[in-house]
Parts: structure tokens; sequence; C-alpha cells
């Protein structure tokens, strides 16, 4: 009995494999994307081959419930034998084939339906606007593949959009009664969706401006969790590409960790330089370190497959990581450089910004794009040119050769600068400090000439910028600077913190770039008021090097400060001949004497420079003219580089610094 018993237990499983092999199968697993549609068959339209059916389905032992589930009604030894030779001998399953009746019904179904997809996608092609797509949308029967490409298309055509119009589209679109059908027929199937469509269809909706707490979004992020295993590396990066610009919620948090975990298993898959370019970029900067590791080390596998376009994209990529990878910057960058000729503005202009972002110093690539630029000069427009020098002025870059270039242009047509252009154009022309040919007082002169025109309508910060700017290039543009110092205005701008770096700054020059008449009495007065920084910096090797050298502490000076607001970090007074070093009592004693000389060492930082010439910048330039007309002569010292210098090197350095070549 126990071995009837074993040979039922048996039967009943070969029995439920049989039925499993010829139900109906759920709409999950009978997708198909046939004419691209995901449309729903029954089994006999889905299975292509012949379907076998056990003869034992007949017997009337086994009956099917309205559940579809088995339910054995009798049990006899007879029943028993007879279920189990059914099931041990092949020749028992007899092959049930479709007549050609049916074939030929279901032949002409499935061309009447490639036959209204075709239609349906070409009148999608045909629209103009999202209304259009949710009337072409009404006249169609509703299936999956149709709803991902409507919301698909009108995200589409909402993106060419003119600005103005785009208010009024997105309330139409969300007015049309069609729209709220495709909605409610998204939120009842997005379950059953292919997981492409899902994600198409979530980036769409997000790009559409539907509000994030809608019971629409907040479906799509709940299904998109549920079947986050289903997703391949291209719905991942849509995925996250729509999650970017959502709201932090639970579902949208837990989603991207979903997602984040899931790329961590699919990372050493990935084999495709682009697919890789594009999760990255997607992902954001809000991801793990770790997985930032993960990414990198897959790109550096790939480097070898790299294209031209692959290395500007990269930067492009890093930057919207937030992720500054050396090894892969400078492999792209030689690739860059190798292949300069020809390079876009907008892949030149991404990789100075880049560079900006990640604080990625690269002299060899600056210099190279630099040079690119001024080879180029002609081919590019006004706009383009300023953005250019922008980007090359916040990395600390001078390009002289470009700035040369525009000079000249903009003394040919300084008429087509409006008052934007003047403001970027000073702050770069400034910073870099690239006023020191005979043309810049004539330059200066144009760009006040236009500043003139535009004073009416300035705004104060803006107005205390451009001043701030002519003021580092040594140049007093006077009704700026009378419209700048009415008591209303510098009262407005003593409140924000921007603006106490300049006002000083504009003080100074104030009264050591002009005369006696060009002081404020008000600016100095409301400066006053101000509570005064004491700098205090310390260098010992420095110190050590000058009192091995002078042989007297006394002979130099430590952080001394002077009443323009400078701080010298030391100074050295010497006599007429620059032979012999003074103290400060034997300085008093010869004070008023034009012949003393007063020796002001700096230790500027390596940001005050500009690359690659180490030309000092705007500030600094500043400071070493003023510094000269208070009769100081400057020694710029890098005391990044003097650290390295051993100390009879060190010594050597001042000894011809200090003192003239033939009192040597």
């Amino acid at each position: 009995m126990n071995s009837k018993l074993e040979y039922f237990i048996r039967s009943i499983r070969r029995l439920q494999a049989c039925y499993n092999a010829g139900r109906s199968f759920p709409r999950k697993e009978i997708k198909t994307t046939a004419f691209g549609i995901n449309g729903y068959k029954n089994s006999a339209q889905s299975i292509q081959c012949s379907l076998y059916v056990p003869s034992c389905w007949f017997h009337s032992s086994i009956s099917t419930s309205s559940q579809n589930t088995f339910v054995y009604v009798g049990s006899s030894d007879a029943n028993e034998q007879k279920i189990t030779n059914d099931l041990d001998h092949e020749q028992n399953f007899k092959p049930v084939q479709l007549n050609s009746s049916e074939e030929v019904r279901n032949t002409s179904k499935e061309s009447d339906e490639f036959d209204i997809s075709q239609k349906f996608f070409s009148d999608l092609q045909k629209c103009v606007s999202p209304c259009d797509v949710l009337d072409c949308a009404a006249k169609s029967e509703v299936s999956l593949k149709y709803v991902s490409n409507c919301f698909s298309t009108m995200w589409m055509l909402k993106k060419k959009t003119l600005k103005s119009q785009k208010y009024d589209e997105t309330k139409m679109m969300l007015e049309h009664p069609q729209f709220r059908q495709l909605c409610q027929h998204v939120m009842d199937e997005a379950k059953y969706m292919d997981s492409n469509d899902l994600a198409h269809t979530l980036l769409s909706v997000v790009k559409l401006g539907v509000p994030q707490n809608t019971l629409l979004v907040q479906t799509l992020l709940r299904t998109c969790q549920e079947r986050v295993n289903e997703f391949n590396t291209q719905c991942i990066s849509i995925i996250a590409n729509a999650l970017k610009v959502m709201e932090k919620c639970k579902n949208v948090e837990a989603l991207q960790l979903g997602l984040q975990l899931l790329l961590q298993d699919k990372v050493h898959k990935i084999s495709n330089v682009f697919v890789l370019q594009t999760i990255m970029r997607s992902i954001g900067k809000d991801v793990p370190l770790t997985l930032k590791k993960k990414l990198e080390n897959k790109m550096l596998n790939l480097m070898s497959h790299f294209t031209v376009p692959n290395a500007f994209q990269m930067f492009r990529v890093l930057g919207e990581m937030d992720y500054l990878s050396v090894p892969i910057l400078n492999a792209c960058s030689k690739t860059v450089i190798e292949n300069i000729e020809g390079t876009q503005f907008l892949n030149l202009l991404n990789v100075l910004k880049t560079g900006k972002q990640l604080r990625y110093q690269n002299r060899i690539l600056y210099s190279a794009l630099a040079d690119y630029a001024a080879s180029v000069f002609y081919t590019w427009n006004r706009n383009e040119v300023i953005l250019l020098l922008s980007a090359f002025e916040n990395l600390s870059v001078h390009p002289v050769q470009l700035m040369d270039k525009f000079l000249e242009e903009v003394m040919l047509h300084p008429e087509s600068l409006n008052l934007k252009d003047v403001i970027i154009i000073l702050r770069a022309y400034s910073n870099l400090n690239h006023l020191s040919s005979g043309q810049s007082q004539e330059f200066l002169d144009s760009l006040n000439s236009i500043l003139n025109k535009h004073l009416h309508e300035i705004d104060n910060m803006d107005l205390l910028r451009v001043v701030y700017s002519f003021c580092l290039a040594g140049y007093l543009p006077q009704l700026a600077l009378n419209q700048l110092l009415q008591e209303e205005i510098l009262s407005d701008l003593i409140k924000s913190e921007k603006s106490l770096s300049m006002l000083p700054a504009i003080n100074v020059c104030l009264e050591l770039d002009g005369d006696s008449s060009s002081t404020s009495t008000i600016l100095s007065e409301k400066l006053s008021s101000l509570p005064k920084k004491i700098l205090d910096f310390s260098y010992p090797e420095i110190q050590e090097a000058l009192l091995t050298l002078l042989e007297n502490e006394n002979l130099f000076q430590i952080n001394v400060q002077l009443t323009q607001g400078y701080c010298l970090d030391f100074e050295i007074l010497m006599d007429a001949n620059r032979k012999i070093a003074l103290t400060s009592t034997e300085a008093d004693q010869l004070k008023g004497d034009p012949n003393l000389k007063r020796i002001a060492v700096l230790c500027p930082p390596a940001s005050a420079f500009s690359n690659p010439s180490q030309h000092p910048k705007g500030r600094l330039a500043m400071k070493i003219r003023h510094l000269n007309r208070l009769g100081y002569q400057v020694i710029l010292v890098s005391y990044k580089e003097f650290q390295k210098l051993e100390k009879d090197e060190a010594v050597l350095f001042f000894k011809r610094q200090i003192f003239l070549a033939e009192n040597i």
C-alpha cells in the first residue's frame, strides 16, 4: 500500500506540472511585444507549438474547481494504477492541434492588431501638443504600450513648447478628460507594465510636472520599489534621472536605496562606456562613496575603449557626480589634448567648468585649451568668448593671447556690449591682472563710458562689483563712484557680508590711487564702525633664514600692520645703498629721509597667482601697487616652494633678493 501511495503522490505532482504547462497564464507571464504592443493573449494564442494534454485529465477521478485548482474526489487501487500508467507512458499524451479555421482567425486578429498599432503610432508622430496626444489616445483602444508612449510623447512635445506657452499647455493637458483616464489606467496596470515602459512612464510623468504628492506618482514609485529587481542598467539610469529632480520623501528615498543596492551588484556586468557614463550621470552626487569608488574602478577598466567624445563627456559625468577622480581625468585630459583640434565650444566650456567645480589642477590641459581658444577666436561670437573668459578667470587661468585679441575686438566695437558684458569682462581682466598693455587706459575708458549709460538701471551690488573691478585695475570711474558713495546706497551695502571685502579695497584705492579730493569721508566713517580683522601668520622657515642672514632679530619686523589695512609678513629697513639693514630705532632717526629703503616680504597663497605663468592676480597686484606708492620694494615668496629649499639655499635666496647684486 505504501508503494501505491507513493505512486499516487507522484502522479498528483505530475498532474500539477502538466496543468501548469497548459493553463491560462497570468498577465505578467504572457506579455508579448509583438507589433510593438504589450497585449495579453490566452494560452492558445501565446503557445505556438503543439499542446500535449495527458489522457488522465479526462478521468472522472480528477476535476477542476472554479478557481482552477485540482480536487481529488475518489481513490481506488484501479484508479491509482490507471493514473500511474497514464503518466508513465508517453504514448498516452495526445497532441491537441489548433484547427485551420482557428489559426486563420488568430492570424486575422494579429493582422488587425498590427494595423491598429501602426495607425496609432503614425497618428502619434503627427501630434504637435500634449492635448493632441490625449485626443489621439481617446480614439484608440488603451494598452500599456500606448500609455507609456503617450506620456513620453507628451513630455517631448512639452520640451519643444515655447517658454511663454508652457504654463498654458500644461494647464490644458491636466484639465483634459483623457488625461485622468490615462493616469487611472497607469495606476491600475502599473504592476503589469514592462519594466522599461514603467521606467519611461515614471520619468515622463515627473518631467511633465505632475505634482509629486499625487496618487499617480506615488503609485509609480511604490511599483518601482516592488519590481526593482527586474530593472536592467538602462531602467536604472532612467529612474535615477527621474529621482534627481524629485523632492525627498519616503518613497523616493526607498527607491533610491533600492537602485543603489541593485547597482552595486550590476556594476561589474557593464561593458559599455556610454551605458556606464549614463548611469553615473543619472545617479548624481547623493550616493555612497563606496558606490562611487566601484563605478570609478569599473570606468578605469574600460578606459581602453574610450573615444574622444567619451573623454569630453567624462568631465560632465564626474561634475554631475561631484566626484574628483584624478586618474580618470588625467587620462581624459591626455585624450583631449591630443585631439583638441575641432573641439566644440560647449565641450571646451564644460571642461573648464568641471575643472573649477572639482578643483582639478592640470596646467598642461588648461594651457592647451587657452592656446586653442586663441587660435579659433574669430570663429566664435562675442557671447561665447565672454563665457570662456569667465570660465578661465574662475579657474585662475590666464589666457594671454585670447585676452589680447578680445581687448582689441572691444576697442573696435565697444557699442556692442551691454551692462552684463561689462561686468563680466571687467571682473575677468581685473582679477587676472591683464591691464598692463599700452591700450589698457583706452580699454577702461570704453568700458566706463558704457557703464555710465546704464547707471540708472544698475542695482547696488552690481554697482559695487563693477567699481571694485575698476579699482583693482587702478582706474577710478567717477560717475559710478559718486553714485556708490551716496549714504543711502552705502548703508544698504554695508549690511551684506559680500561687500565687506570690497568696500575697504575701494576706500584704499580712493586714498592711494586718486587725489586728495577723491577720498570719501562717508565711506571711511562707515568702515571705521566695522570690526577690524588682524591677520597673524607664522612662517618659521622664513624667519629662521632671515635671522641667519641678518644675524639680529631686531633687523626685521614680523606681521607689520599698516594704517591702510595691509599686513606685511616681514619688513626690513635698509640704508640708501641697500648695504646695511637697520633696526627700528635707527630707522626712526632717519624718519622722513627719502633715501631710507623699505622692503616688504610677502608670502601670498598659491591662489593669489594665475596659471600657468604665476602672474599675480588682481588683489595681490593692487597690494603691490599700493606698497610701491608707500615706498616699499616687494619681495614675493611662495611659502610652499620655499619649504622645499635647504637651509643654505633659503639664506642665499634672501641674500640675493634683499641686498643689491654689487653688494653681495
